[in-house]
This record gives structure tokens, C-alpha cells and sequence, in this order.
């Protein structure tokens, strides 16, 4: 049960937390703000608020706005180039998850030459040393999901190969200060609530049952389970909830540490797979599909019972017994978030890719296999997906 805790980026919590970046000190004089190709950060008025506070800081910036909901590889390295050609000494990263991890690559894209995969450790990234200091970072989220504030590495995505893996893994990579301001939440759409806050559940729930758990990963993921899923629906439902809000922040803030001091298991693997291959579906979304049939099988592996129990316990059913009664409550989260019935063929994902998946994410991800307590084989993962499919 031993571990190593190490996250060394200042958060700044709690509502109203923008409003006091520009007292903070800066890591440079001129930032490049990462924002997606959508229209939330400007329409929201995050955008001007982030340029204000930079500009009282006396920092001079320019803006990047082309991130997907899955960042790509290409799309990284043109953020790298234009941070070289417009002379940026930072990056602050205004959006969720897919933004800061883009963020993270466009970082070490800025200071390093090469093609970004040269540094990547996936089945066919070469894993070179990224040699250069990548530049800092200040992440700014705007949604409760990746807690990827919290972490040093980011998800990006190789088209050509159809890999999407971690990438990063450096102490440099570790915002130097994150603000989780629940206030830019508020406006983030019911369906978007869900699946981001299923993908910090997630984070959390895997990190419980991982072999890599610990006495410190334990008492940070059964907080943020307690929190993300008695909170989860009413942000769902009524997105203007301040308070529900902040709860969601703080226990997808903790599933980012999660992370840090824990590990994910193959749950993200098998995900990850399927929005290689099809882009547009969202993380939350894949995760939330796998979710029943994944948990099931590893529960009738018994591997872990009585944290399954423990797990059922903290979401709300105190009287739990049983492992399977965690994928009751996980049934009854995802029907009270209104998400249960996705279909992965609405997303054009066929049975007959389930072997091409599995394969896929054995071989980029087999990291988070290791992180399991019991081995799963490519007809363990073919039987999931199969289960799975609607």
C-alpha cells in the first residue's frame, strides 16, 4: 500500500477563482491561450475574462482555437509552430480535458524538434527522451471530467496509425497553476455534463479497484466517487446549481490526483480504441457504453469484492453487500443522468471491428492492463465489446 505523491500544481478552487489569476505569478511574459474550435470560451466570455486577467498581469498574448474533442497529432504540432512563430514563453490552456492534453503536447511540440510521435510511447511512437524543457503551463477548466489540471500527461490522437495514448509522463508537464472556477461550468449542456462527469467517475472507480491502489489513492477516489455520483444527476438536470457544481469541480479535481498517485486500468484502453478509430465520438460517452459489461466481467473474477461493495456504498446504497450491487448503482446513475441507453452503432462503430479494437488497444495501451487485477486477453475484450454493443 505504499506511494508516491507528487503533484505540484498551485489550484486555485472554488468560485470566482479567475478573477484572481492575475495576482498569481506568471511563468513568462507572453502566453499562447490553447481554446477549442468551439464557441463556449468566447461566447461564454471566458475567453475575454482569461485576457484580461493576463493582460493586469502584464502578460502579453495571442490565441490558438483550433483543439478537437480528441485532440490530433497534426493539430498539435501546427499549435507548436505557432507558438515558435508568435514567440510564446507559456501556454494557458482554457477548456476541458481535450484542451489542456493538447496543451501538454503543444508544449513539448514548441520546444522540441522532430515529429511529435519521435517522443510518443505508444506500439509506434519511438519513446525518444524529450530532451528540451517543454514550455509551462496554466490550466484553466472549464468542465468536471479529465482532471487534467491535475496531471502531467495529456491523450492524443495519431490518425495515420489509429493510436490514441498518453503522452508526457515529465514533471515539467505538471501545470504550474490550475484554476477550477466552477462558474465556467454552469453553461456546459446537460448531455456534456454526463459524459464528463462519467469519465471522472471513471477515473476514480478504476483507480479503486487498480492493483496499483494505495492507502492514499483509496482515500482520494472513494471521495470523489461520494461526491460525482450523488451530485452527478442534479447537474445533469440543473446545470445553474452553483454548489453542484463546485462538488462536481472538487471530485473530478480528486480523480485527477487519482491519477497521479493511482492508475486507470484497461476501462480507458478499450475507450481509447474506439474514438481512434471513430473520432467523433466523446471519451465520457465510449467509457459510459463499455462501462456495464467491463465492471461486470471483473466482478465475476471476483478480484476485488469488497471494493465493489465499498464503492456501492459511497454512491449511495448503504445496505450494500454484494459486488454486483456497484453495477446496480452504476445502472441507476446513468439512468438518472439519462445516458443509459447509448448505442455505439449510432456512432458507426460495427461488431465486426471488436477483434481490430481489442487488438488496438492491447497494443497502445497495454500499460493499463498491467494496472488490472486480473489479465484480460484480446477474447476477454472482444466478449466486452460484445456485451456492450447496442
Amino acid at each position: 500500500m505504499g506511494f508516491n505523491y507528487y503533484v505540484p500544481t498551485r489550484a486555485l478552487f472554488g468560485a470566482g477563482m479567475l478573477n484572481r489569476l492575475h495576482r498569481q505569478a506568471m511563468p513568462g511574459k507572453k502566453a499562447m491561450i490553447v481554446i477549442s474550435g468551439g464557441k463556449s470560451a468566447k461566447a461564454g466570455g471566458y475567453l475575454a475574462r482569461t485576457e484580461e486577467q493576463l493582460r493586469k498581469a502584464g502578460v502579453e498574448t495571442v490565441v490558438f482555437d483550433r483543439i478537437q474533442p480528441n485532440p490530433l497529432k497534426t493539430t498539435v504540432e501546427e499549435g507548436g509552430a505557432f507558438a515558435r512563430e508568435n514567440g510564446c514563453d507559456f501556454i494557458v490552456a482554457l477548456g476541458g480535458g481535450s484542451v489542456i492534453d493538447a496543451s501538454k503536447a503543444i508544449a513539448v511540440s514548441a520546444t522540441n524538434k522532430g515529429d511529435l510521435w519521435d517522443y510518443a510511447l505508444g506500439k509506434t511512437g519511438k519513446g525518444m527522451p524529450i530532451k528540451n524543457k517543454p514550455l509551462p503551463i496554466i490550466a484553466i477548466t472549464t468542465t468536471a471530467g479529465t482532471g487534467s489540471e491535475t496531471d502531467a500527461v495529456g491523450v492524443i490522437t495519431n490518425m495515420e496509425t489509429h493510436e490514441k495514448i498518453g503522452f508526457g509522463f515529465i514533471e515539467e508537464l505538471f501545470p504550474k497553476i490550475a484554476i477550477i472556477d466552477p462558474e465556467l461550468m454552469i453553461s456546459v449542456p446537460p448531455e456534456f455534463t454526463a459524459y464528463q462527469g462519467f469519465d471522472a467517475f471513471f477515473h476514480s472507480a478504476e483507480g479503486y479497484i487498480s492493483n496499483r491502489a494505495n492507502l492514499m489513492s483509496d482515500m482520494i477516489a472513494i471521495t470523489a466517487i461520494e461526491h460525482i455520483s450523488r451530485n452527478l444527476p442534479k447537474a445533469v438536470h440543473n446545470g445553474a446549481e452553483l454548489d453542484v457544481r463546485e462538488k462536481m469541480a472538487f471530485g473530478s479535481y480528486l480523480s485527477g490526483i487519482v491519477m497521479v498517485v493511482g492508475s486507470t486500468t484497461s476501462h480507458h484502453s478499450l475507450e481509447h480504441a474506439m474514438s481512434a478509430y471513430h473520432q467523433e465520438l466523446p471519451h465520457g460517452a465510449g467509457l459510459i457504453m463499455l462501462s456495464e459489461a467491463y465492471f461486470t466481467f471483473l466482478i465475476g473474477k471476483h478480484v476485488c469484492d469488497d471494493r465493489f461493495i465499498q464503492m456501492a456504498k459511497a454512491m449511495g446504497k448503504e445496505d450494500a453487500n454484494k459486488p454486483e450491487d456497484f453495477t446496480t448503482m452504476l445502472v441507476k446513475l446513468q439512468k438518472d443522468c439519462g445516458v443509459a441507453g447509448m448505442k455505439m452503432s449510432d456512432y458507426g462503430i460495427k461488431p465486426e471491428e471488436f477483434e481490430i479494437l481489442a487488438i488496438n488497444a492491447k497494443e497502445t495501451m497495454d500499460r493499463l492492463f498491467k494496472c488490472d487485477r486480473v489479465l484480460l486477453s484480446v477474447e476477454d475484450c472482444v466478449a466486452i465489446y460484445e456485451k456492450s454493443y447496442k
